[in-house]
């Protein structure tokens, strides 16, 4: 018997579905957690928040800072704090790129994703600039223009 495939987001734990709304992002990167016992349980029932989350170096290492994954509901007195700031774990020259984009005036590193990728926790995360308002409003209005103009050949 073959082996049925899943979909490529059937994995996916938590999504910040405004990232690209807000940031302009320019580089992405993938990185493991590293997690608590009871944080991989709370992340497997699908428990998890980064809407406000944000990478930052610190001491030459990567974290996640303000990524909201509630207490395991069975955990006992070694619960994990739910707000705590969680290694990344990159390769030092990914370290030191992300470290000179950050940097840089004006970019911020904001996580896009967390996921199940072989059984590993992995976090997608990307380096962007902050959009002004004028700036998402003219986003949307090309994104308008690109999908009337595929109306409009497909209807031709």
């Amino acid at each position: 018997m073959s082996k049925k495939k899943k979909p490529a987001d059937a994995n996916v734990v938590a999504n910040n579905r405004r990232a690209r709304h807000d940031y302009e992002i320019t580089d992405e990167f993938e990185a493991g957690l590293q997690l608590q016992g009871t944080e991989v349980k709370s992340l497997r029932e699908g428990r998890a928040t980064i809407n406000e989350a944000y990478v930052a170096i610190k001491g030459g290492e990567a974290f996640l800072f303000n990524a909201h994954i509630p207490e395991y509901a069975f955990g006992n007195r070694e619960n994990h704090e739910p707000k705590r700031p969680r290694k990344l774990l990159l390769k030092r020259a990914e370290i030191e790129r992300i470290t000179r984009k950050l940097e840089a005036e004006g970019f911020t590193g904001v996580p896009m994703r967390i996921y199940f990728l072989r059984g590993w926790a992995k976090l997608r995360f990307g380096l962007g600039r902050g959009r002004k308002h004028y700036d998402k409003r003219q986003n949307e209005r090309q994104k308008q223009d690109r999908r009337e103009m595929r109306q409009a050949l497909r209807d031709h």
